[in-house]
C-alpha cells in the first residue's frame, strides 16, 4: 500500500467514529419519535376508516418529497437553523409513512370472528386492544419499523447539505474531490448500518410473530448496546491532557495574533474542492490563533448564507457574483468595485453580516470547450455560440441553469437553442473532455481547465458578473476583534493563479484538502 493511499485511508479511519455516531444517533432518534407518533395515530386511525385514508394519504404526500428537498425545505422553516434539527425533523417524516400504514393496516387485518370471540368473553375495547388487536398486528407492525430503518438510515447520508454529521459527509466530500475512497467508506458503512438494523429488526419480527419474549429482550438489549457502543466514543475524550510543557510550546508556536485562546469559532464551507480548501486554510489560521475550530462542511449557497446571518456559523468564504444574484436577487451587471461596496453595505444593513474583505481570487462563472473542438467550430467567444449551426449541448452543476447569470447570458447571446445538461460538478470537466456535452459551465480558478486543455470563451459583453471570493462574518464574530484579525492576513493574499494551483494539488494530484491547505499556507506566509 503506497503512502498516500495508507494516509488515505487513516484519515477516514478517524473520521468514522464521529460520523458513524452521528449518522446513527440522528436515525434512531427519527425512527423512535417516528414510533411514537404513528403507533397512536395508527390505533385512533385504524377503527375510523374515513380518518385512516385521510392520514395515510398526508403521509404519502410527505413521502414523495426527494429527501434532499425535504431536509433543504426544514431549514427555513426552522427559522435559518441548521446541523442536528432540520436533518432530524426531515428523517422523522419520512420515518412515519411505513410505521402508521402497518399500524393502520395490521390493526384492519385482524380477523373478525376473533374479535367477536374476544367480546363473547366480555373483553372491553381497550382489553381487546392490547390483549388481542395489537399482539395480532405486531407482526406487521414491526415490518413497517424495518421499512422505515431501511429508508431512515439511507435518507441520513443526506443530511450533510444541512449541516447534520452523517456518513453522507463521506459521499459528498469525496465526489467533489474525486476521493473515491471516501465515496466507498459512506457507501459500505451505510449500507452495513441498514443492513445490521434490518437484521436486528426482521428478528424483533421474529420474536413477535412467534411470541418470543426473550428473543425480544435480547434484540432490544443488542439494538441498545449497539448505539451507545457508537455514540459514547465521539461523546468522550479519550486522550491524555496535554502537559505544561506541551501547552508552553503550542502558545509560543502561535502567531503575533493569538487573541482567540479558549474561543469557538464555527466555519462554514460549500460542497467543492476551493470550499473545503479554504475551509481548511482558515481552520489552519485560527487554531495557530488559539481558537477552537469547528467545521461545518458540505453546505447549499443558501444554508450558508441562512446559516451565517443567524449566527449558527462564525465565517465563511462566498463570492462576489453568488451573493449578488442569489442572495441580492440582483440582475444587472455591475462594476466589480461598485458591487463590492453595495454589498457590504446591503449585507450589514439587512443582515448584520460583516465583508471582512477580498481573497484576492476571483473564481467566476466561465464556458468552456475542449480546445481542439472550440477551434474545428471556430468558437472563441460566447457570441460565438449562436451562430455554428450546431446543436450544442451545455453541462453544469444542478444550480447553475436557476441562476440569472445563465438566465441573462442565454437570453443576451442568444443561446436558447443550447440544450442543457445538469451534473455534479464533480463530472463536467470529464465530461465536456471526453465529448458528452459540448460546453460546460467551468469554474476559473479550477486546476482542470488547463489539465484538459479547455478553452474559457470570452464575455463580450460583460454579462457575467464578478465573482471575487470573500470572506465574511456573522454578526456575533464580527464583536470579536480577534477573528477578524487573525482572518486579516488572507486578504489579498491568493490570486488566481496560486489558487488554481491548490485545486490542482486535490482535482488532479489527489492530495488531500488538508495538505492543499498547507501548502496554501506556506505560499502566504513565505
Amino acid at each position: 500500500m503506497n503512502a498516500q493511499l495508507r494516509s488515505n485511508l487513516e484519515e477516514r479511519l478517524a473520521e468514522l467514529p464521529d460520523l458513524l455516531a452521528g449518522h446513527l444517533l440522528l436515525s434512531m432518534a427519527a425512527i423512535l419519535v417516528g414510533i411514537g407518533l404513528s403507533l397512536p395515530l395508527g390505533i385512533y386511525a385504524a377503527p375510523r376508516k374515513h380518518f385512516s385514508n385521510t392520514v395515510l394519504n398526508i403521509a404519502s404526500v410527505i413521502q414523495t418529497i426527494p429527501g434532499l428537498a425535504l431536509l433543504a425545505l426544514m431549514v427555513p422553516l426552522l427559522g435559518g437553523t441548521i446541523g442536528y434539527a432540520p436533518a432530524f425533523s426531515a428523517l422523522m417524516l419520512y420515518s412515519i409513512l411505513p410505521i402508521l400504514r402497518n399500524t393502520i393496516v395490521g390493526i384492519q387485518g385482524v380477523d373478525p370472528a376473533v374479535l367477536e370471540a374476544a367480546r363473547g368473553l366480555g373483553l372491553t375495547p381497550r382489553q381487546r386492544l392490547w390483549q388481542v388487536e395489537l399482539p395480532l398486528a405486531l407482526p406487521v407492525i414491526v415490518a413497517g419499523l424495518r421499512t422505515a430503518t431501511v429508508w431512515v438510515v439511507g435518507a441520513a447520508t443526506l443530511a450533510t447539505p444541512v449541516g447534520a454529521p452523517s456518513l453522507g459527509n463521506y459521499i459528498f466530500a469525496g465526489l467533489q474531490t474525486r476521493n473515491w475512497l471516501s465515496v466507498i467508506f459512506g457507501c459500505l458503512f451505510a449500507a452495513g448500518l441498514a443492513i445490521i438494523l434490518d437484521q436486528m429488526i426482521r428478528l424483533l419480527e421474529v420474536a413477535a410473530r412467534d411470541r418470543r419474549r426473550l428473543l425480544a429482550v435480547q434484540v432490544s438489549g443488542a439494538l441498545i448496546l449497539l448505539t451507545t457502543a457508537a455514540i459514547v466514543p465521539s461523546l468522550v475524550d479519550f486522550s491524555p491532557p496535554s502537559s505544561p510543557a506541551q501547552r508552553a510550546e503550542q502558545s509560543a508556536n502561535r502567531t503575533d495574533t493569538a487573541t482567540l485562546d479558549g474561543l469557538s469559532v464555527r466555519i462554514g464551507a460549500k460542497a467543492f474542492t476551493e470550499q473545503y480548501i479554504l475551509a481548511e486554510l482558515m481552520e489552519d489560521v485560527l487554531t495557530d490563533a488559539g481558537a477552537d475550530v469547528e467545521r461545518l462542511d458540505n453546505l447549499g449557497s443558501t444554508v450558508v448564507f441562512e446559516a451565517l446571518s443567524s449566527g449558527r456559523i462564525d465565517v465563511a468564504i462566498d463570492y462576489t457574483g453568488t451573493i449578488w444574484a442569489t442572495i441580492m436577487n440582483r440582475s444587472e451587471p455591475a462594476d466589480r468595485y461598485a458591487m463590492y461596496a453595495e454589498m457590504s453595505g446591503w449585507l450589514y444593513e439587512e443582515h448584520g453580516i460583516v465583508m471582512l474583505g477580498r481573497l484576492g481570487f476571483e473564481n467566476a462563472y466561465g464556458f468552456a470547450m475542449q480546445g481542439d473542438r472550440a477551434q474545428a467550430l471556430g468558437v472563441t467567444s460566447l457570441a460565438d455560440l449562436a451562430v455554428t449551426g450546431e446543436r450544442l449541448q451545455v453541462g453544469g452543476d444542478p444550480e447553475v441553469f436557476t441562476r440569472s447569470e445563465w438566465i441573462n447570458t442565454r437570453d443576451t447571446y442568444g443561446l436558447g437553442a443550447l440544450e442543457t445538461r445538469a451534473m455534479d460538478s464533480t463530472f463536467m470537466y470529464g465530461a465536456v473532455r471526453d465529448g458528452e456535452v459540448d460546453v460546460i459551465t467551468a469554474y476559473t480558478t479550477d486546476g482542470r481547465i488547463a489539465a484538459y486543455n479547455l478553452t474559457v470563451l470570452s464575455d463580450p459583453l460583460g454579462v457575467l458578473p464578478p465573482y471575487d471570493a470573500v470572506i465574511m462574518l456573522s454578526p456575533q464574530a464580527a464583536t470579536r476583534p480577534g477573528v477578524a484579525r487573525s482572518l486579516a492576513q488572507l486578504i489579498g493574499a491568493i490570486d488566481d493563479e496560486t489558487m488554481r494551483e491548490a485545486n490542482r494539488l486535490v482535482d488532479l494530484e489527489r492530495q488531500t484538502p488538508a495538505q492543499a491547505a498547507a501548502w496554501l499556507y506556506e505560499e502566504i506566509t513565505e
